[in-house]
């Protein structure tokens, strides 16, 4: 018990570190060490799993607050691919794709021109991929996009290639992942628009509900008493199913035209 506690204040010592350098603005590799070490300290899974929760609310606040006041472009992509990083340690897929995604923009947007800080095609595919295996398909689609645009010969990055068949091939590859990533994008958003609509109906059957029964509010002993009627009539009912149906079985063994008349004519005036 008392290497438990040891460790646990372990771990929350160590993340208190990380939080006091992200306050000072301190995004680099030993910081990541902190958060990785941080992260490792705990004595158990549930330590362990509420530590790396603790890391994830404290990381998405501190992005939020370095983006708010960052002085140039290179800076922004520093930071941001720290904070991907540091995401990734976490295993908050979602917010490190977001940061990557950003980074790759404003790298694409200001160095389109330069050879050696644009983005390549095997970036965006990377990235395409990744974010098509963890379900964002909207973004995966957009990025399989910006990855065909760097192999047309028109874009300032043009992968060169010798071989226009491995060329042609590689297109067709990519361009079948976009196909992919833009059906199921639109398949989720049909699923998300039908779930939508059965909530907002079945809310709408709610307050319909609500409002007959507070426009006919019956005393109890009343309500009671119709209750009462009720399961009598369904009972008069399956009554006369069951004897009917033994009388057709009786038909089926003993045909009798006349007979069969008569009792179904008794049988309905029960």
């Amino acid at each position: 018990m008392a290497t438990a506690a040891a460790a646990g204040d372990g771990d929350e010592h160590l993340l208190s570190l990380f939080a006091s350098a992200l306050s000072h603005r301190r995004f680099g590799d030993q910081e990541l060490s902190l958060l990785d070490a941080a992260l490792s300290a705990g004595a158990d899974v549930p330590s362990l799993l509420h530590t790396r929760s603790s890391a994830r609310c404290l990381l998405r606040k501190a992005a939020a607050q370095a983006f708010s006041s960052v002085p140039d472009l290179g800076t922004t992509l520093s930071v941001a691919d720290f904070f991907a990083r540091a995401f990734a340690l976490t295993g908050d897929v979602e917010s490190c794709l977001a940061m990557r995604y950003e980074a790759l923009l404003l790298r694409q947007a200001k160095y389109s021109d330069d050879l050696h800080l644009q983005v390549s095609n095997e970036e965006w595919l990377t990235f395409a991929k990744d974010s098509l295996d963890n379900g964002f398909y909207t973004i995966a689609s957009k990025a399989f996009a910006n990855a065909l645009l760097h192999i047309d010969p028109s874009h300032p990055g043009y992968l060169d290639s010798t071989n226009s068949i491995l060329k042609k091939d590689k297109i067709n590859d990519i361009s079948g992942l976009q196909n992919l990533a833009k059906s199921l994008s639109a398949r989720h958003s049909v699923q998300a628009q039908s779930a939508e609509y059965m909530k907002r109906k079945a809310s709408g059957v709610d307050e319909k509900c609500n409002l007959h029964l507070g426009k006919t509010k019956l005393p109890g002993s009343l309500m009671f008493r119709l209750g009462i009627k009720t399961r009598n009539i369904q009972k008069l009912r399956c009554s006369r199913e069951s004897n009917l149906e033994d009388v057709k079985i009786f038909v089926q063994w003993n045909y009798d035209p006349d007979v069969v008349d008569g009792l179904v004519v008794a049988v309905v005036e029960l």
